[in-house]
């Protein structure tokens, strides 16, 4: 009788250890945005396009914006896969873009830039939230394949690139009577939302970086 009530609390245990693993795996999951092989679920607004080539999107022209339609995202955890063309190949992981964008700027007014650039300076460098926190180390490999993690929790934006932590940035610190800076590039010091659209910049036609992968992923709670 011992024996068998033993047992039946292990399976118990057991059972209720699989499926508390099974919802940890799920929080963990990665979603892809972008297909591989089509535009589904983006749109482009601005000079220049996105075009999908040998499984990747690869910028042309500037300055324009495609952004993700299907949702906006809150808390998560953001992954790129990029790779540029040339050292000074430029573009930009647009996050908490407050509404639809009618045009470019509106991601750089009402959204945060994460810089990708490799050979930029440290407030410009790729994982740089741009104007706001600067690369604190830059582990780019240019001409190589990179992996850029944006991670967005509340007010906070981190990011990491090749497995290493890159800046650090409290948004609660911007306030709604804050002036913009002068030049049209110089992006809004006001309050973002805590969810909001995704994008990716192509910056000038000069510029070519290509992303193999977008991918999203919940932070476990």
């Amino acid at each position: 009788m011992m024996i068998r009530r033993a047992w039946r609390v292990a399976a118990t245990l057991s059972l209720t250890f699989a499926l508390f693993g099974a919802r940890s795996a799920m929080s963990e999951e990665w979603r892809a945005l972008f297909d591989g092989k089509s535009l589904d679920g983006w749109e482009h607004v601005g000079p220049g396009q996105f075009v999908v080539e040998d499984g990747t999107l690869k910028t042309e022209g500037g300055m324009g914006l495609l952004w993700y339609t299907r949702e906006k995202l809150g808390d998560c955890v953001i992954r790129v896969v990029y790779r540029g063309h040339a050292e000074r190949a430029n573009s930009g992981v647009y996050v908490r873009i407050a509404d639809k964008p009618a045009d470019p700027w509106f991601a750089v007014h009402n959204g945060f830039e994460v810089q990708v650039l490799d050979a930029g300076s440290p407030g410009g460098s790729t994982g740089a939230v741009y104007t706001f926190a600067p690369s604190q180390n830059r582990p780019a490999r240019p001409l190589g394949w990179n992996t850029l993690e944006i991670t967005l929790k509340g007010d906070r934006i981190t990011t990491r690139l090749n497995d290493v932590p890159v800046a650090d940035f409290d948004s609660s610190t911007l306030t709604d009577d804050a002036e913009t800076k002068e030049g049209p590039g110089d992006p809004s010091r006001r309050p973002r939302p805590q969810a909001g659209y995704i994008g990716l910049q192509n910056h000038d036609d000069k510029s070519i970086v290509s992303y193999k992968e977008i991918s999203v992923r919940p932070l476990a709670e």
